[in-house]
C-alpha cells in the first residue's frame, strides 16, 4: 500500500508549502481538490482547464518532490437540481484528468431531487410511508442511472479509468448495496472510495464491507470518526447538530487512532489486503478540534506503523 492525504486536509497553506509537507511526512503523494464542496485552494480549475503550461507546472512540483498526484477529486452533489455547477465540476474533473495522464478521479454519486420540480435534494433513508419508494424509483430510474451511464462514457473517452465513490450520506450512494446496484447497471469504470469515518456514524462496519466490496475498492479514505457513547444514547447516530461542536454531538469526525486504535487500523489495512486492495490510504483530516498540521502528522505516523508496504513473499517450503 501507500500512503497520501487529501490536499484540503492542509487547505490553509499555500500550494508549494503543502507539498514541502507532504515530502517532509515521507508520504508518496496528494490528493487534489478541484471543486465541489470544496474552494480548491490548490487547484484553479478552470486556469488548468485554458492553459497546457499550467497543467505541466503542477505536475512538475509533484514530480521534484517526488511525489505523485494519487487522483482528483471532486467531491459535491452532480445531481443538485438547482446547482448545476458541482456536475460541470465533476465533467470538468474527469476531462482534466484524462489531459494529465491522471486514471483515478474521486467523487460522490450525486443526490437528485425527491419528484421533478421540486428545489432541493432528498435523501431517503426508510421505507416507510410508502412515498418513500416512489422518490427512489424515481431517483434510480429517472436520474442517476442515466447521469451515470453518461459520466462513465466520458470517462472512457478522457482516458480515465476508475470513478471511485464515496460511500457518505446525503447522497443515493451511501452504502455497499447501493454502490453494487450503481456498479451492476453503468459498468465497472464505478468503484468505491471506501471511506470508514462515514460508514461509522450511519452503524455499518467497515471491516465487513471491505470483504463485500472485495475488487470495487478503488480508493480508501483515512478518516476516523468519534462516536459520543453518552450523546448517541439520546440523539441517536442521526445527528445534525452543528460539525463544530464535537461535545454536543452523537459522532465527529476526528484525528485517526483518536476515535479508533491502533488494532482496529492494523485490522482494516489487513482486511483490505484480503479483499485483494493494495492502492492508496490516503488521509482526509476533518477534525476540528486539532490542528490540521498537527492531526496530519500524528495520522500519517500511525498509518505508517500498521500499513503494509512491501509485497507479499511467503511460499510453503517444498518438503
Amino acid at each position: 500500500m501507500k500512503l497520501g492525504f487529501v490536499s484540503d486536509s492542509l487547505g490553509g497553506l499555500p500550494f508549494d508549502a503543502m507539498l514541502d509537507h507532504a515530502a517532509r511526512l515521507s508520504v508518496q503523494g496528494v490528493e487534489v481538490n478541484t471543486g465541489g464542496w470544496s474552494t480548491a485552494p490548490h487547484f484553479d480549475l478552470n486556469a488548468m482547464k485554458a492553459d497546457a503550461g499550467k497543467r505541466r507546472s503542477f505536475q512538475k512540483a509533484f514530480t521534484d518532490r517526488g511525489l505523485e498526484v494519487i487522483a482528483l477529486n471532486a467531491n459535491g452533489n452532480p445531481l443538485h437540481p438547482t446547482d448545476p455547477k458541482q456536475g460541470i465540476c465533476l465533467r470538468d474533473t474527469i476531462r482534466l484528468a484524462g489531459e494529465m495522464g491522471i486514471k483515478k478521479v474521486c467523487t460522490m454519486s450525486g443526490l437528485p431531487e425527491g419528484r421533478a420540480g421540486d428545489q432541493m435534494p432528498n435523501w431517503v433513508v426508510s421505507s416507510w410511508p410508502p412515498e418513500t419508494q416512489a422518490i427512489l424509483r424515481y431517483q434510480w430510474e429517472e436520474k442517476l442511472f442515466p447521469f451515470w451511464a453518461e459520466i462513465v462514457a466520458l470517462a472512457k473517452a478522457s482516458g480515465v479509468e476508475q470513478i471511485a465513490l464515496e460511500l457518505h450520506g446525503n447522497q443515493v450512494v451511501y452504502n455497499v448495496p447501493s454502490l453494487l446496484k450503481l456498479r451492476a447497471e453503468v459498468g465497472p469504470i464505478v468503484g468505491v472510495n471506501l471511506d470508514p469515518s462515514h460508514l461509522f456514524w450511519m452503524g455499518a462496519d467497515p471491516l465487513i464491507a471491505a470483504e463485500a466490496l472485495g475488487s470495487a475498492i478503488y480508493h480508501v479514505h483515512a478518516k476516523d470518526t468519534f462516536l459520543n457513547a453518552p450523546k448517541q444514547a439520546t440523539t441517536s447516530l442521526l445527528e445534525n447538530g452543528s460539525l463544530m461542536d464535537i461535545p454536543g454531538r452523537s459522532w465527529s469526525y476526528i484525528t485517526l487512532g483518536f476515535g479508533h486504535g491502533e488494532e482496529w487500523w492494523r485490522q482494516f489495512c489487513y482486511r483490505l489486503k484480503m479483499a485483494g486492495y493494495d492502492g492508496w490510504l490516503s488521509i482526509e483530516h476533518e477534525d476540528v478540534l486539532l490542528n490540521g498540521l498537527e492531526g496530519l502528522e500524528k495520522s500519517v505516523a500511525l498509518l505508517q506503523g500498521v500499513m503494509p508496504k512491501a509485497p507479499a513473499d511467503y511460499a510453503p517450503q517444498a518438503i
